[in-house]
């Protein structure tokens, strides 16, 4: 039975007291999963599915602002979905394509002063991928409000596989010395080099697993999986993950 939209505004205004005045992560990492089921269940086409996700980002990325979320990296392609069917991946690149020229004119972007970058192997990208990314990273450069990542043809192993080569040419042209290699310095030669690693990483779809996604950042952040498919992610689905983030201990190791 279909719960009516009155319980849920009053549960939502529930959850919202909960959390609103306790420790909010400044980065939350997402990794969007279940387009396709969705679709399944609903009936309708996969590449309808994804579409349905890529509409929700954009709520999402509201509800981060409500809570004063600095930072959102939301894993969009990976490495391995190259793998999918050539007209799933020409689908799936055409939807991101459009998104990125969606952010080039809409205002809330501009509003809310959100800054938008591209991490990933950009030597995969299309000339036409590259020009938007190009394009939305330069008009968003100056924003310093918020930072939302958007990682495309993204694996964290590759990441960390690009560093190293990056450490290791620098080494050999004698610019960096191995004494003085650490984390920090490592750090430096990541995708994400100056951004603050994620506080927590918001997984949907019912699967438990990081997938790849930001394997050296996600050393101490707090990990929540829902069963809820990301296209049918609700509001309160997020209150609840920010709920359970704050009442969890963090103690990085110590």
């Amino acid at each position: 039975m279909k719960v009516p939209n009155f319980f849920y505004r009053i549960y939502e205004h529930i959850l919202w007291s909960q959390i609103r005045s306790g420790p909010q992560p400044h980065h939350i990492g997402l990794i969007v999963d279940g387009n396709r089921r969705f679709a399944k269940v609903e009936g309708i086409a996969s590449n309808e599915g994804h579409n349905a996700g890529s509409k929700r980002l954009e709520d999402f990325l509201q509800w981060c602002w409500r809570l004063e979320v600095r930072i959102v990296t939301l894993y969009g392609f990976s490495i391995e979905n190259y793998n999918r069917s050539n007209d799933e991946v020409d689908y799936l690149m055409d939807l991101i394509i459009r998104k990125l020229r969606y952010f080039q004119d809409d205002p809330t972007i501009k509003k809310e002063r959100v800054k938008v970058k591209v991490i990933g192997r950009r030597e995969d990208f299309s000339a036409e991928m590259l020009n938007e990314v190009l394009k939305i990273e330069k008009l968003t450069e100056k924003h310093d409000r918020f930072l939302l990542n958007i990682a495309i043809s993204y694996g964290g192993r590759a990441e960390i596989v690009d560093a190293v080569k990056k450490v290791a040419a620098e080494v050999v042209e004698t610019s960096l010395s191995l004494d003085d290699i650490d984390e920090k310095i490592f750090e430096q030669y990541l995708y994400t080099k100056g951004i603050r690693d994620p506080d927590l990483i918001i997984r949907t779809s019912g699967e438990e697993r990081l997938s790849g996604f930001l394997l050296w950042q996600s050393a101490y952040s707090e990990l929540y999986f829902t069963e809820v498919y990301w296209p049918a992610f609700r509001m309160i689905d997020f209150w609840r993950a920010i709920r359970v983030y704050q009442q969890r201990e963090r103690r990085f190791g110590k």
